[in-house]
């Protein structure tokens, strides 16, 4: 039950990570911040990596016989990396 409880909490920190990534790209996009001139191209490739990353991570745990829940938190992993690391870096534009 407790392992249900932490990826849902895992997966509203990613969601609220990702929502504020969108809006401060949108904000340099739209010039209200500045923005590194290649961050939309990066918002492509690196939406790619991440989730090749997590469909390999689920599907190798379900190949290897992990529960549904432990396949899910591997995949969610490379996700929340990406999410992670793009909010405490564009937060630093603002």
């Amino acid at each position: 039950m407790m392992d249900i409880f932490r990826l849902q909490m895992r997966t509203a920190r990613m969601l609220v990570e990702a929502q504020s990534v969108i809006g401060l790209r949108m904000m340099g996009m739209a010039g209200m911040t500045s923005a590194d001139p290649d961050e939309t191209l990066r918002m492509v490739t690196e939406k790619q990596t991440a989730f090749a990353a997590a469909a390999m991570a689920g599907a190798g745990a379900l190949l290897a016989g992990k529960t549904p829940t432990q396949a899910y938190g591997l995949a969610l992993t490379p996700i929340g990396r990406t999410t992670r690391a793009n909010s405490k870096r564009l937060g630093k534009w603002t």
